[in-house]
């Protein structure tokens, strides 16, 4: 049995290892717990900076942001177009407001995508936790289906030497009718 776990684990991991290295890997997946949770582990490596990024990146992301920035453009339109005619701060083309897009663009893109470098690392590590764990699952099973072979043997020769008793018991009672 302990040779087809091996078999098992050194088919799943695709390599070979050497005895030491396969003892330790059967003992890791058998006897300890191997799940983690991978969001509160991420949470306590998260620099102030990976905090910023983000919370950045959930308010930039949300319908809240967009209505309020569109609101924002239309305010800073508005604003230079009618309401401040000749002394308009960013006159039509709005070359100003083409800057400060430019700049938010240009700093909310690197944002995001730290974010997401960050969220990519996590899904990675849940996929590696979900492999070990399932890993682990078919090992177990794959024990618990031996020893439901070694119980199914061994009530087949319960069987056998409770109908061999039975026999006896009958060939006993005809002899004394």
């Amino acid at each position: 049995m302990e040779n087809r776990k091996k078999e098992i684990v050194k088919m799943l991991l695709n390599r070979n290892l050497e005895e030491k290295d396969e003892a330790e890997i059967l003992d890791l997946l058998l006897d300890e717990p191997i799940t983690i949770d991978v969001d509160k582990e991420n949470d306590a490596k998260m620099t102030f900076g990976d905090k910023v990024a983000d919370k950045l990146s959930e308010i930039a992301g949300s319908w809240t942001f967009i209505i309020l920035f569109c609101s924002f453009l239309i305010f800073w339109i508005v604003l230079n177009l009618f309401w401040l005619k000749d002394k308009a701060i960013d006159p039509y083309p709005f070359i100003l407001l083409n800057l400060l897009l430019s700049c938010l663009a240009a700093l909310q893109a690197p944002i995001i995508m730290m974010s997401q470098n960050r969220q990519a690392k996590k899904d990675t590590i849940r996929n590696k936790n979900d492999y070990h764990t399932d890993l682990k699952s078919e090992l177990i099973l794959e024990q618990l289906y031996d020893h439901l072979g070694i119980v199914i043997h061994n009530q087949k020769k319960i069987i056998t030497l409770l109908k061999k008793i039975d026999d006896g018991d009958n060939k006993e009672e005809k002899i004394n009718e």
